[in-house]
Parts: C-alpha cells; structure tokens; sequence
C-alpha cells in the first residue's frame, strides 16, 4: 500500500492513530466520524490528576504540530518558562509539573491543557508593553487549569478527538469543526463567561502575589481589543473572519470592567518591568517563520518548497507547522499539505486509491495546474447530524511531491463557492527563484527614542507593513497624538 507523508513533518501511515490527520481521514470514508481513541470517555467526568497529566501529555506534540511547533529561540523559551513557574510556585498547584511554550505562530492567542501545559504564541508576545502584562496572560492560563475548567469539560470525546486547541480558534465555528470531522470547541475555544471571569480573578491574584501590577491583565485585555481594530482595519474594516484571541476567550466589556475593578480592590502597586521583556522579544521574529513558510495577505509562499497559493478575498488564512488552514465567510473553510506519495505518480490515482480510498467520489477529474498534472473530485461527509460538500484537489510537482486541498462547503452549497475553491487551486504555482527571494522573515527590533524622535521616522523603518503607524503605537501602548519621550525603548518591525 502506497504511503503518504506530509511535506513538513511525516505522519504514521496508521492515520486513524493520529489526530492531526483527522481533516484528512473526513474524506476517507462515507461519514465523518471521528476517531475513537483508546482514551475516549475520559472528559465525561471530572479527570483525575494523573488523568490530567496523561491527557495533556499525550495532546501537546498535536499542539506543537497545529501551531507551527515551538520557538527554537531558546534565550526566549526559557524566559517565557521561567516566568511561567516563578506565577506558578505561588498557586495551589505549585508542586505539580508545569510546561510552558511558546509556539511558533503569529495568530495572537494563548490557551492551556490540563496537566500544567501553559501556550502562548509569538504573535501575543509582540503586542505586550512589559513582563507584567506576558505575567498576566500567563497567570490567566494558569488559573485556567488550576481551576480545571478544561477537565470539567462535559464532552463524549476527548482532546485527541479535537484535534487538540485549534479547532476554535481555526474554524471559529462549532458546525464547521464538526463538519471537519474535529469535534467541537469544547477544550478552549467554549470555555463559559463564569470560567472566564474565575480564571481572571485567580490571574489577578496570581499577579499580587507575584509583585506585578495587577492592573496589567486589563491594560493587556485594551491592546488586545486596539489590535482587532487593527486587524479589521487590514482587512477592510470588517474586523472579522481572522484568528484571535478573543475566538477562544470572548471578550466582553463587563468582562474588561471586571479586570480593572479586581486590580482597584487589591493593594496598589508592583512591578511592571519592561527591559527583561524588551531583552527577550528583541530579534523575535514577526509573522511567519522561515521553516513553515509564510502568509502574506491572502497568499501562502513557502521558499524552500519553492511553492505558493492565494485564496480569494474573504479567507483568513492560518499557517501551521502540518497544515495551512483558511477559514472563509459562511461556513467555507479550506486545508492545504503536501508530502510524498510512493509508488503513486498518477494524481487521479493517488485521489482515489490513496487518500480518497473508501468515499464515494463523484465528478473525478483529471486536470493541469500551473502546467502540472492534478486531480479533483467531490464527496459529501457527515458528523453529528451536520453534512458538507467537500472538493479535493490533488497536484503532482516535478520533484514528485504530491500537494493537496480540501475544500468544505456547508451541505448543498458546494455550487455556490466552488468558484472561489477552484480558484484557489488553479492559484497553485511553482515559485521562480526570483519571486522565493522576495520572501524574508520580518523581526522585532528594540530601539532607543533619541531626542528629536518621532513616531514618523520609525514608522518609516515599517514600510512593509500596512497602516504601520497604527501598528506602531499599539504594539508599543502609545495612544495616539502621543508623543516619544526620549530615552524610551520601543519595538520597530524590520525586514522584508
């Protein structure tokens, strides 16, 4: 039997073993039923500690995976996680084993699992003012599983069955993440309005005890509101359709509200260091990485596969370290990889004999993208009472490599957004040495305000960027009209 491995990191031929092909296991049969791990029935009742431990464990290569893996900047890990266990020492769960990380990813988000595993990404870090406010959105998490709202859970399936945290935060839509065949949101992006309330009450506590400015959790909680703004703003003043923090801890002004009034209630007060902070973001990357490739606007490029794509206006896109993911209007959603097929050179064949085997497919094609040889064809998955139009697209490169898309449509759709699906394919093209080149990692520069600094002059050193200075002040906490006071530092985004 042929196998199949992804272009970034293989996955076990025993594909039902593995929750990370679960998107791609909703085509393989009739029904998109989710896989039944060995340790489904766990989140029916409450967990145990050492049932805690196990379940977090057993998710967090998944995690890794969704979410572009960990930060190979070790001087920035090990700052995230000595600031994660100096919060953590003074909870109630002090003793337990705790494991902060920081993903890889510039969606700005943070969630964690029980057993103590802490996440948070790169794309939150660079919106912080200062240690206090990383502190609290650490702190939050922790209170999260000290709490243990995600073992709590009521749910028939387990975090496996989920595809561990990001089926909220991809998707943004419980239909379509069970149309995917990935079980709900129940695990971080559901958690209820009490659960996010009790876990800013223990962060804020948390960051007494600590010596932070509790007043930094709803600091942080205001430029996480002024960069949805922002990122509305980039796509058009919708400020929707994208991947946020808020998609997996809501937000509500009684709940920013709250988080001031906790912080007015303690002692005033604590420390809110910004130069360990500055020092350890200083030189992060920026948006996508190298490894996994990068998303620009609407297109997905990646070097040193030498490939790249566009989805039609309307998609968000999200890069993982397996996957590329976007998630349209109206229930549309889309997942793209790519790996080795051996044995199967034919795209039809590959389609249907390989990662198609056992669905009832209809309209099966052979076709040419970007002067390669490629396949498409249709099928319909259910779960959970929920039906989708599925198309999927399978491309043959010269270097052997196997690429492909699956588009999902809510059932008796398909017709309606096949263009848009069609389009996106057809995008798929090889790179030109010239067109790779244009594709460099931007960074986070730390800098000093001189006397006769403006905002404008650093502004300048961001011409990549859209509306730069009002990316400017928000990832520095500079509201505008506000001046640069000299001898301050600031973060500036180079490169590219």
């Amino acid at each position: 039997m042929p196998t199949y491995a992804r272009f970034r990191k293989p996955f076990p031929s025993d594909l039902a073993r593995t929750a990370l092909a679960v998107l791609w296991l909703a085509v393989a049969a009739p029904a998109l039923t989710a896989p039944a791990p060995a340790s489904a029935g766990l989140l029916d009742t409450v967990l145990s500690g050492g049932d805690e431990a196990t379940l977090g464990a057993q998710e967090h290569p998944k995690i890794l995976a969704q979410f572009g893996g960990a930060v190979k900047d070790a001087r920035l890990q090990g700052y995230v996680a000595e600031l994660g266990r100096k919060l953590a020492s003074t909870t109630a769960r002090a003793r337990d084993p705790w494991t902060f990380t920081v993903l890889d990813s510039d969606v700005v988000n943070a969630f964690a699992l029980p057993g103590g595993y802490v996440y948070v990404t790169r794309g939150l870090l660079a919106l912080a003012k200062d240690e206090a406010e990383v502190a609290g959105v650490l702190a939050h998490e922790i209170g999260h599983v000290t709490a243990r709202h995600s073992a709590q859970r009521q749910t028939r399936q387990t975090l496996a069955g989920l595809l561990a945290a990001g089926v909220g935060v991809v998707f943004g839509s419980d239909t379509l993440a069970q149309i995917a065949g990935l079980g709900g949101t129940a695990v971080v992006a559901g958690y209820s309005r009490e659960q996010e309330l009790e876990a800013d009450q223990l962060g804020v506590d948390t960051l007494r005890r600590t010596g932070y400015d509790p007043f930094a959790m709803a600091t942080f909680l205001e430029t996480l509101r002024r960069d949805g703004q922002y990122q509305g703003l980039r796509a058009g003043g919708k400020g929707e359709g994208g991947f946020d923090f808020f998609a997996s801890h809501p937000q509500t002004e009684d709940r920013v509200r709250r988080a001031a009034d906790l912080a007015r209630a303690m002692p005033q007060g604590g420390g809110r260091p910004r130069e360990p902070y500055l020092a350890a973001v200083d030189g992060m990357i920026y948006g996508d990485s190298p490894e996994n490739g990068y998303v620009r606007d609407r297109t997905f490029a990646h070097p040193q596969l030498g490939i790249a794509f566009t989805v039609p206006k309307g998609y968000a896109l999200l890069n993982g370290a397996e996957q590329v993911i976007a998630k349209g209007a109206n229930g549309t959603a889309m997942a793209f990889d790519g790996g080795s097929a051996a044995g199967v050179s034919d795209p039809a064949a590959f389609l249907s004999d390989v990662w198609g085997k056992g669905a009832t497919l209809g309209n099966l094609q052979r076709i040419t993208i970007g002067g390669m040889p490629a396949a498409t064809a249709t099928t319909r998955g259910e779960a959970e009472g929920e039906s989708a139009d599925i198309r999927l697209v399978a491309i043959r490169a010269p270097d052997g490599r196997m690429y492909r898309f699956t588009f999902l449509a809510p059932a008796g759709s398909l017709a309606r957004f096949d263009a848009d699906f069609q389009a996106a394919a057809n995008s798929f093209h090889r790179l030109t040495a010239e067109e790779a080149a244009r594709y460099r990692p931007r960074r986070i520069q730390v800098a000093t305000v001189r006397p006769g600094d403006g905002v404008a002059g650093f502004v300048r050193r961001m011409p990549q960027e859209p509306y730069a200075e009002e990316l400017f002040r928000i990832i520095n906490d500079l509201p505008p009209g506000t001046p640069l006071e000299p001898g301050r530092q600031v973060k500036v985004i180079v490169g590219e």
